[in-house]
């Protein structure tokens, strides 16, 4: 019976994995962000980081990166207001506006000309109804590791739409955050553990580096 680092290699084939960072972008995971607690336990934990590590070892390999971005218009349009979430966002004094500093990705992740960066206006998912699914089947994807913030709303999400999509989800719990930082290891351990393979950032980058080949 192969070894769960085995299995976990088998998942992440090069040509059919691709990286996708969750709204690792300045005006969430920045210094000056909108919510400076789940920035600073996005930095201080090290997922921020380990993203960094991820997405630079992917291209390496040759696995593809997408950012998703949430962003809104200046006036709103198209944005929801069905959600208290939406309406506290709203009032935040710094706006994830398009074309501003607050939607460029975070240091210490970087953007290269290979990557994809997908910007959504609306909703809550970095997957459903934003175009990232046909880029995902074109690129040949089956499995996609999901990496970013939150745990509290937009990692689940991105997991439970690439499962119901047919995608097989890699989470690394040490490169993805949320708050309060028991709230992130509860919600791996209750509910992603339940529909996306767990594993740690160094056992994704040593399978990255060294993928294991096929008979």
């Amino acid at each position: 019976m192969p070894s769960s680092y085995e299995r976990l290699a088998e998942l992440l084939e090069p040509t059919s994995t691709v990286v996708l960072t969750v709204e690792c972008q300045q005006g969430v995971v920045g210094p000056d962000g909108a919510l400076p607690e789940l920035a600073q336990e996005a930095r201080a934990s090290g997922a921020l980081a380990n993203v960094a590590r991820l997405v630079a070892a992917a291209r390496d390999a040759g696995v593809q990166v997408i950012h998703a971005i949430a962003e809104r218009r200046p006036d709103g349009r198209g944005a929801n207001r069905n959600a208290r979430l939406f309406r506290a966002a709203g009032r935040l004094p710094v706006q994830q506006l398009s074309g501003t500093a607050a939607v460029r990705v975070a240091p210490p992740v970087e953007v290269s000309e290979e990557d994809l960066v997908v910007r959504r206006l609306h909703g809550l998912s970095p997957i459903q109804g934003t175009g990232v699914d046909p880029l995902l089947r074109n690129l040949g994807c089956r499995t996609l590791v999901v990496t970013g913030v939150s745990a509290n709303v937009a990692v689940p999400n991105a997991v439970f739409d690439a499962v119901n999509l047919g995608y097989t989800a890699v989470v690394p719990a040490d490169a993805i955050a949320g708050v309060p930082s028991d709230y992130t290891r509860a919600m791996i351990r209750n509910t992603l553990a339940l529909v996306a393979t767990i594993a740690t950032t160094d056992e994704v980058l040593g399978c990255l580096r060294c993928p294991r080949r096929r008979a």
